[in-house]
C-alpha cells in the first residue's frame, strides 16, 4: 500500500458480492454446455437458495443480481447469436427469488437491478418494500436506465429515451421513491394499538402530492414502513450525467472494466463531485469493481481450468453481449480485418479501448480478437492464478483504482464461487482485506455494508435523508422537499 503523510496506508475491509443474472452463463456465454456448470438451473428456486448458503457460510456480503428488460439483438442484426448460445437468454426477473433466498439465510444481502424507465414509481416502491419486510431489511437497488432499444420496443416505444434525458427521468424517479418509502409514514406510523382499535394512526401519514414532468404521484405509499425505509441504493455509470446522479443518489457504484487505469480516473470524479456539488463524504461511496477469478492451487491447475473453460466458450455469444453493451454490429466486417483501421469512428475508438488495456498485447484486433476478449468474464478482468497472485491483482485494484470492493463474477456455477471461498477469501484474510464475519449479525444489508450497528437508513448526508420522516416529528416540523 502506498504512504499516505510518511505512513503506510491502512488497509481497507473488501466489500464483496457475487456477480449473477437469472440466466444461464451470465458474462460467460456458452460455459453452460461445461459438464461441471449449473448455470443452466436457474429455474429452479432451490438452485438459488443453495448459493446463497454458500455465500453465506463464506461471509460474502451480498448477492448482486443484474437484469435487462430485452435480448441483445444488435449483432447480425438478429436475435439468433443470443438464442443460440445462451447469452443471457432467457432471464427471469430477479426480484422474485429474493424472498426465497432470504428465508434460508440471515445475514446475506441482495442487490437487485431495477429500471428506471420502464415501471411506474409508486408500483415499485410497494416491490421494494415488500421485498426489504420479508428479507428483514437486507435488500439493495441497482437503480438502472435500461439501454437496450429491443426493451423499449417491447414496452411500447420505438426506442430507448435520449441518453441524458433517460438520467433526468431517473433522478424524478428517485426523488419520487424518497417522498414515497420515507416522506408519507412516519417511522411509528402503525401502532397497532388495540385498546384503541387503531391499526395505522392516520395522521403519521400523509400524501406526497408529487407533479413532475414524468410522474404524478399523490401517495402516500401504500406499504408502511420497512426496516431500511429505502433498499441500499446501487448504480452503475460513468458517463458526465450517470456520474452526477451517482455523485448524490449512490451509496456504492458498480464499474466493470479492463483495467483499473481505465476506471481510476471517473471513480475520482464522482467522489470529486459528491463532496463539492452535495456535500457528502468521499469515503461515503463505496466502489465496486467486477473482477472474475480463475484460481487454482497452483498456477498450472489456474491455467488448465483457463484453457478447459476457453473450449466452452461462445464467440458468437460474445459478440452478441458486445453488441448489445456497445450498439456496435460487428458482422459486417471481415474475420481478419484490423477494426482500429476500419471508416467507423464508433467501432475504432471502442476497439482501441479494449486493445489499449489489453494484457495479451495483441498487434490485431479482428471481431474474433473482440470475441475471445468478451466469452470468460465479459467486460470484467480475468485474474487467472493462485489465491496469492489474485490477491496480487485485487491489490493492484484497490491501489490504482481506490475501490472499496469487488463484484465476483463466475465462469462455472457454482464452482467459482466455491472456489473463491475455498482460496482466495482466506488469502484475503491473511493479508487483513477481509472480515472474518459480519459486522452485524442478523442486521440489514447497510449497517453490514457500512459496517456500522444502527445505519439502516441512508447517511445524515445523503440527500435521502432530508426526506427520512422520523419517530416523534410532527408533520409541521418536516415538509417534504421538492
Amino acid at each position: 500500500m502506498a504512504a499516505e503523510n510518511g505512513l503506510p496506508r491502512q488497509k481497507k475491509q473488501l466489500i464483496v458480492n457475487a456477480f449473477v443474472m437469472m440466466c444461464s452463463g451470465h458474462q460467460s456465454p456458452g460455459l453452460w454446455q461445461h459438464p461441471d456448470d449449473e448455470s443452466w438451473k436457474f429455474n429452479d428456486v432451490y438452485h438459488w437458495i443453495n448459493l446463497a448458503k454458500l455465500l453465506e457460510d463464506a461471509k460474502f456480503h451480498g448477492i448482486f443480481i443484474a437484469d435487462v428488460l430485452g435480448g441483445y439483438d444488435v449483432y447480425k442484426k438478429s436475435l439468433d447469436p443470443a438464442a443460440i448460445s445462451g447469452a443471457q437468454w432467457p432471464v427471469n426477473e430477479p426480484l422474485s427469488v429474493v424472498p426465497a433466498m432470504a428465508a434460508a439465510t440471515k445475514n446475506i444481502g441482495f442487490g437487485v437491478t431495477v429500471s428506471t424507465t420502464y415501471e411506474e414509481p409508486y408500483h415499485l416502491a410497494r416491490r421494494l418494500a415488500t421485498v426489504d419486510h420479508l428479507t428483514k431489511g437486507r435488500l439493495g437497488w441497482n437503480i438502472v436506465t435500461s439501454y437496450l432499444d429491443s426493451a423499449a420496443r417491447n414496452m411500447g416505444r420505438k426506442e430507448q429515451l435520449a441518453h441524458d434525458d433517460r438520467y433526468l427521468q431517473a433522478t424524478e424517479y428517485l426523488t419520487t421513491i424518497y417522498k414515497l418509502l420515507l416522506s408519507s409514514w412516519r417511522d411509528d406510523a402503525v401502532t397497532l394499538n388495540r385498546t384503541t382499535a387503531t391499526y395505522t394512526d392516520p395522521t403519521l401519514l400523509r400524501p406526497i402530492n408529487h407533479t413532475g414532468r414524468f410522474f404524478s404521484v399523490p401517495g402516500p405509499a401504500i406499504t408502511s414502513p420497512s426496516p431500511q425505509r429505502l433498499p441500499l441504493l446501487l448504480q452503475a455509470g460513468t458517463s458526465r450525467a450517470g456520474k452526477l446522479f451517482a455523485a448524490e443518489h449512490a451509496e456504492a457504484i458498480f464499474v466493470s472494466a479492463h483495467s483499473p487505469a481505465v476506471v481510476a480516473k471517473n471513480i475520482a470524479e464522482v467522489r470529486s463531485l459528491a463532496s463539492e456539488k452535495f456535500g457528502r463524504n468521499k469515503g461515503d461511496i463505496k466502489v465496486l469493481a467486477l473482477v472474475v477469478p480463475i484460481l487454482g492451487r497452483t498456477e498450472e491447475e489456474a491455467q488448465a481450468k483457463y484453457r478447459d473453460y476457453k473450449q466452452y466458450a461462445s464467440k458468437e455469444g460474445a459478440l452478441a453481449l458486445w453488441g448489445g453493451w456497445t450498439g456496435i454490429d460487428l458482422e459486417p466486417y471481415g474475420n481478419d480485418e484490423e477494426l482500429r483501421h476500419v471508416e467507423s469512428n464508433a467501432v475504432r475508438s471502442t476497439v482501441d479501448a479494449y486493445a489499449r488495456f489489453s494484457k495479451g498485447g495483441q498487434e490485431k484486433w479482428t471481431k474474433h480478437t473482440v470475441a475471445e476478449h468478451v466469452s470468460l468474464g465479459g467486460n470484467g478482468p480475468l485474474l487467472v492464478g493462485t489465491a496469492a497472485q489474485v490477491a496480487d491483482g485485487i491489490e493492484a485494484w484497490v491501489e490504482e483504482a481506490d475501490v472499496d470492493g469487488f463484484n465476483f463474477g463466475y465462469v462455472l456455477f457454482p464452482q467459482s464461487f466455491k472456489d473463491i471461498a475455498e482460496l482466495l477469501l482466506p488469502e484475503l484474510r491473511r493479508r487483513g482485506l477481509f472480515w472474518d464475519d459480519y459486522a452485524v449479525p442478523g442486521g440489514t444489508y447497510r449497517e453490514n455494508f457500512y459496517g456500522k450497528e444502527g445505519q439502516r437508513y441512508p447517511l445524515e448526508t445523503h440527500v435521502a435523508s432530508k426526506y427520512h420522516w422520523k419517530a416523534g416529528v410532527a408533520a409541521s416540523e418536516h415538509k417534504i422537499p421538492e
